[in-house]
């Protein structure tokens, strides 16, 4: 079991160092870059499977007793995000091999997409804060090559913004860690968990979550923190953009769910009242700036950050029914939004144009790539019977059940305009009809292989998500399962630290 807990790492790890060696031989590393998806993929659901039926698994690195020591840990929670990590990132990888250009994959793009992974993986693994902020730095150098490459100027002005917006959330974050360890000795979350009355005493309880709140929010694209986030994610080929509006953010928001039941489980009116303030600002936010966009992955961008809030709103009500609904909707919500941004680099490539009132056609033109569109966006939007519906019906039940009825109703009307979106997306970019000049276009350029190997991938995740509306409540009982260990830290305390 040691050597399957340290696979999630090692896999990416090991695989953009091959990628490297190969940078000279661009078939070579095609193949490195496939093969090692796939196994991150297998190797994310045999932990997903080991921790369905063996329980909570723990190792303690280089035979370190906990909390001394480096601790690897995987719950149901962490155990499902590596698995659907696997299957999302081999999607974006096949994509990759027509829609990412030769110059990028010259200067790295298979290497560091890769170790982009070996961090999401290490950060959704690790049992020491300390260790977390690490991952986050790993995350956050190979995000910004990713983003930067290519050197064009609008992909460096948003860089700019990325950087240093993250910059000040790794600032905020270390604060809470310092502030954390200066008053309990310890950075093991499992120890820490058992150490928190040493804060408490002090008062500092809202302060130190205010802070992970500040740190992690910001990673998450939370409002009012979320300004980064449309200006950065629209700038970069549709692959690095899908990766970061798919698992990015959700490392972000996957921080939130491990800290704030595990060091907060009684938290103060006060924080719950602040969470639920910023999942309705996020909620709305999000929703207004995609309905005035017009750039077709901008406007995504903005429903990235929409359904962000959902998340929130979960974890602000503290209960079982509430973490299910924000796990559940995060599980989904990272192949929505994966292939949503594909879909809208497929949509740029086969009309020629990034605005989507200038687009036209689709539906006629490409049918397969309509038909694909229709899963993601109307499971964004709530729709039955897709998955995102199941998600948002969950955490209006937790609400009504906790009379939290100002944020249930910024949810059912946030819903409502997220169909508006999708609508007005449908409409114009797949249902009018393309001017005369562009409807050359459509069957020119690419070849039968190229359009196969793009629409491959988003049929897959499309097919994968409508079964899993019809089918959700296997993906639902493992949500409600991840919910329970969150509640419930006793188990997941016993796994780190043993007794």
């Amino acid at each position: 079991m040691n050597t399957l807990l340290v696979l999630p790492i090692m896999v990416p790890a090991i695989t953009g160092m091959c990628a490297l060696l190969a940078r000279k031989a661009r078939g070579l590393q095609r193949v490195i870059s496939v093969v090692g998806a796939t196994a991150l993929f297998a190797t994310g659901v045999v932990v997903a499977y080991t921790v369905q039926t063996s329980g909570i698994q723990a190792v303690q690195m280089g035979d370190w007793p906990a909390p001394y020591g480096i601790t690897l840990v995987v719950d149901p929670l962490s155990a499902g995000l590596l698995a659907i990590t696997g299957f999302v990132a081999l999607a974006i990888t096949i994509y990759a091999l027509v829609g990412i250009d030769e110059m990028r994959e010259k200067y790295g793009f298979h290497s560091l997409f890769h170790l982009l992974l070996m961090g999401i993986c290490g950060a959704f693994i690790t049992g020491d804060l300390f260790n977390l902020y690490v991952w986050y730095e790993v995350l956050l150098i190979a995000s910004f090559a990713l983003l930067v490459l290519g050197n064009e100027k609008e992909q460096l002005d948003g860089a700019v913004k990325y950087v240093g917006i993250n910059l000040v959330a790794s600032a905020s974050f270390l604060t809470a860690i310092g502030l954390l360890y200066g008053l309990t000795g310890t950075l093991n979350m499992a120890d820490l968990a058992g150490s928190m009355g040493a804060v408490r005493e002090q008062g500092l309880e809202p302060v130190v979550a205010m802070l992970f709140l500040v740190g992690f929010g910001i990673k998450a694209a939370l409002f009012p923190l979320y300004y980064w986030l449309p200006a950065s994610y629209h700038t970069p080929p549709a692959p690095i953009a899908a990766v970061f509006a798919g698992l990015l953010t959700k490392v972000g928001v996957y921080s939130l769910l491990r800290i704030f039941p595990l060091l907060f489980p009684e938290p103060s009116g006060y924080t719950q009242g602040v969470l639920l303030v910023v999942a309705g600002g996020t909620m709305l936010l999000g929703v207004f700036g995609a309905l005035v966009q017009r750039h077709v992955l901008r406007l995504l961008a903005f429903l990235v950050i929409s359904a962000m809030g959902y998340v929130v709103m979960g974890l602000g009500f503290f209960t079982t029914l509430g973490l299910a609904g924000a796990i559940f909707y995060v599980f989904q919500d990272v192949p929505v939004k994966t292939s949503l941004f594909l879909i809208g680099g497929l949509m740029e490539r086969e009309t020629g144009t990034p605005e989507v009132g200038r687009m036209g056609g689709l539906y006629e033109y490409r049918p397969l790539l309509a038909t694909a569109f229709i899963v993601p966006a109307f499971s964004l939007a709530g729709f039955p019977p897709f998955p995102g519906f199941w998600g948002k019906l969950t955490l209006i039940q937790a609400g009504v059940a906790q009379e939290q009825w100002t944020i249930v109703a910024v949810a059912l009307v946030v819903g409502l305009l997220t169909l508006l979106v999708v609508a007005q997306v449908w409409g114009r970019a797949f249902q009018q009809s393309p001017a005369l000049e562009d409807q050359e276009q459509f069957g020119a350029g690419d070849s039968w292989r190229v359009r196969s190997m793009l629409q491959g991938p988003v049929a897959v995740l499309a097919l994968a998500l409508f079964v899993l509306g019809c089918y959700a409540e296997p993906l639902f009982a493992f949500a409600h399962d991840a919910a329970v260990h969150l509640k419930d830290s006793g188990p997941y305390i016993q796994a780190v630290l043993g007794g």
